[in-house]
Parts: structure tokens; sequence; C-alpha cells
């Protein structure tokens, strides 16, 4: 079953037994996606600006460019500017929604901007090399120093480990598995509004798999804890890896055993049973209170997908 959500496979070839090989950096086709704070070097049409290893603005990379794969075009790598601070305003840097961006002297007609707004034009070989890139720079940005020990741990194997050169611990990246699922009873589909969301905005329920727990139970238990919703039947539909900051997510459907919502007022600011009929008209852009999912996220092709009853 195609769905149109973003980070699906594109064709990277992570090529592993390359990592940590010399030739790799030398290559003179290799480029790097160039990201900060989570943010992509974006030209003006939206599309990713690629750049040389050695360009005289990676001086504000507090690490080296971590190896993503090759492309057709030669190998690929993601650089992190964490040592740069800009002149303009970044004070929605992190936040749900963050419209502005910012411009680093080092590239001209290149501006740094949030990546869910990039989502439904890039391609999928592109978005495949940004979403592993910013999930990878994003652990080593919190994965400086050994959890064993405390030292600082060093780069190794072109950024898919690291090694404390204290007591030997080797880390590697880390992924979080995160549960989303289409609640439905009936004609009726099962949707939510976090507490800091903007308004209008309603999607899927969802929430992280806690250890030991397999993702039925997790879409069950997250579902009760949320709404205080009995789920019976779970079933797996697709998946979507979310690099905000390192998540996969697993697109579920799940049986409602009741109807009655006793939302948890720490995770939903509301939550609400929508028909067929709402939920197209929310697709369509023109509910009354409901505005329509974001697009290139797994929530909103899962939404349609039932809504066309695919799944």
């Amino acid at each position: 079953m195609q769905f149109s959500h973003a980070f699906q496979p594109g064709g990277l070839d992570r090529a592993a037994h390359l990592r940590g090989t010399e030739p790799i950096t030398a290559d003179p086709s290799a480029r790097a996606f160039v990201f900060w704070r989570g943010k992509l070097l974006a030209d003006a049409d939206n599309q990713p600006l690629l750049v040389e290893l050695d360009h005289s603005a990676f001086v504000d990379c507090r690490e080296p460019a971590v190896f993503l794969g090759l492309v057709p075009e030669g190998p690929r790598f993601a650089a992190d500017l964490s040592l740069w601070h800009p002149q303009e305003d970044a004070a929605t840097i992190g936040q749900f929604t963050d419209q502005t961006h910012q411009v680093h002297p080092g590239f001209a007609g290149g501006r740094l901007v949030e990546i869910r707004g990039l989502m439904p034009s890039l391609s999928l070989l592109d978005a495949e090399c940004i979403a592993t890139g910013r999930a990878l720079l994003g652990w080593h940005g919190t994965h400086r120093f050994c959890a064993n020990c405390g030292a600082p741990s060093l780069v190794e194997k072109s950024g898919w480990q690291r090694q404390c050169p204290q007591c030997a611990t080797q880390h590697f990246p880390r992924t979080d598995p995160v549960v989303i699922m289409a609640i439905v009873r009936g004609d009726k589909l099962l949707l939510g509004r976090g507490p800091s969301w903007p308004e209008r905005m309603y999607s899927l329920l969802a929430g992280f798999v806690e250890p030991g727990e397999t993702i039925e139970s997790a879409v069950r238990r997250e579902t009760m804890e949320e709404s205080r919703i009995a789920v019976g039947e779970v079933r797996y539909i697709a998946s979507q890896p979310w690099p905000f900051p390192m998540s996969l997510m697993f697109g579920c459907m799940g049986e409602a055993l009741d109807e009655a919502i006793i939302i948890d007022p720490v995770e939903l600011a509301d939550a609400r049973w929508v028909t067929r009929t709402e939920v197209q008209s929310i697709l369509a852009g023109t509910h009354p209170e409901i505005n329509a999912p974001r697009r290139g996220a797994i929530a909103g092709a899962l939404i349609e997908a039932w809504a066309e009853r695919r799944i």
C-alpha cells in the first residue's frame, strides 16, 4: 500500500562498509547537507543546498561531518554548524511552529529553514538523506559524553559510533520507537489536540513505546492513558522515520471498545470522534473547527487512507 508521507525509502545506499575509511571523505564528488539547530540549509526554492566537505563555513562545526551513504552523484554527508550564533532572532527555534529563517554568512543565497515545512517539496532521496542526517546529528549533539564514566567521547566510524577514550565504551546511535494510531469505532475516527498545539490543529493519538512493551500494547496503553478509551484489535499499517529528534513512528489502526472520552489534560487539550464525512471535509480544508493535517506526516497519510477506506 502506497502512502504520501515523507521520509520513505528513497534509494540511499548506506554503504556501511565505507564508514571510517579515508577514501570516502577524499572523494571529490562528496557533498554535505548542512544543519544548524535541526534546521536545514536550503535555497530560495526550498531545495537543500549541498556543499563541499572543505567549505570554509565548517569552522563552525564542533565535530566532523557524518557519512550518510552513497547516491548516484557521490557520497553524501551531514554537517552541523553547532558553534555558530546568528545575528537574527532565534527565539522561536525549537517551538512547535517556527517560520523564521537564519542566514549564515558563508552561504550566499542560502537560508536555514525548519524541515517540517520542506517535507512536501523534497525528493524521496533527499528526504531520506535529510531524515538520516538530522537524526544522526541530533544524537551526537546529546551524546557527547560517555554514559558509562562521563568522559568526553569521540566520533568514530564516520559518525555511526562514539567511543570513550577513557573507559573504551562504545556508543551507537539510538532510535526512539513511537506508536501513532488511527483509533476507530464504526464510522468514527478519534482525533486529539495537544495542549501546546496551534488552534484548530488535531491529529491522531501517539506516544512512546516503553521498555519491554510490544507495539500493540503501546497503542492500547497510550490510548487508555490519554482518552480512557479501551482498544481491542490492533494492527500495524506503515512506519515513518521522524527525525524530531530521532523517532521511528509505527502507524497502527486500533478498534475502540467504547466511545466515552475522558482526556488527560496533561497530554491532551481536547479529543473528539469525527465521522468519515467530517474527515473528508477536514482533508478538503472546509471543516469549520479542524484544519487539514500537516502534509508529509504519517498522521495525515493514515487519516486520508481511513477516509478513503484503504485501511
